[in-house]
């Protein structure tokens, strides 16, 4: 039995290795997206301080490469969709526990393993994960309750904001040009009523 593996084994890697290079399936791409956005959201996370990084998207991406690395994340196509999910062993693994069609995973069980969901080249799971990947919510976790979330400004303190912002830009005053100012603004004032009347 083993042996009969073994031969076929060598055959399929021959016959890939001879065959011609041919455009990639679209099964092929569908593998080499989930890769690719896996890599690329690893690559997000290690240009961070471990001290900045969110601990569930850090969590949740090393373990989907370590998963990846020892080949038990694998890829179930259902035309639309694609499901990733992750097995107890390699599949070239010649373990009798890996063999054993008696001692395998029960389908019912089979959500539970479920990683993520992939459709039209965007992978769920794996981008909800990564939502605010550059926030450490562990660093706010000694703060008072009121402090640990915010809520958005009112209208009037945009307002206020926006007002001490513009007045920033402008420019120094001295008190005594502030009344000379003041005094010539009165007059102006009073001529326009006077004209005006």
């Amino acid at each position: 039995m083993a042996s009969l593996r073994v031969i076929r084994r060598m055959l399929c890697s021959a016959a890939e290795t001879a065959a011609a290079p041919v455009s990639a399936s679209r099964w092929e791409r569908l593998k080499n997206s989930k890769a690719a956005a896996l890599l690329e959201r690893s690559g997000q996370l290690g240009l961070l301080s471990p001290w900045i990084r969110s601990a569930s998207s850090d969590g949740h991406t090393q373990s989907l490469l370590k998963l990846r690395n020892e080949g038990r994340l694998h890829h179930l196509s259902l035309g639309v969709l694609t499901l990733v999910y992750h097995s107890d062993f390699d599949p070239d693994v010649s373990l009798y526990e890996a063999q054993c069609s008696n001692l395998s995973v029960p389908w019912r069980e089979f959500p539970q393993r479920v990683l993520d969901v992939g459709f039209a080249g965007r992978w769920w799971i794996l981008n909800s994960k990564m939502k605010d990947y550059d926030v450490n919510e562990g660093e706010f976790q000694h703060l008072p309750a009121n402090m640990q979330a915010t809520d958005p400004p009112s209208v009037q303190e945009v307002e206020k904001n926006e007002r001490l912002h513009k007045e920033s830009w402008l420019a120094v005053t001295m008190e005594e040009e502030v009344e000379k100012v003041k005094n010539e603004d009165t007059t102006n004032t009073v001529k326009q009523e006077e004209t005006q009347s």
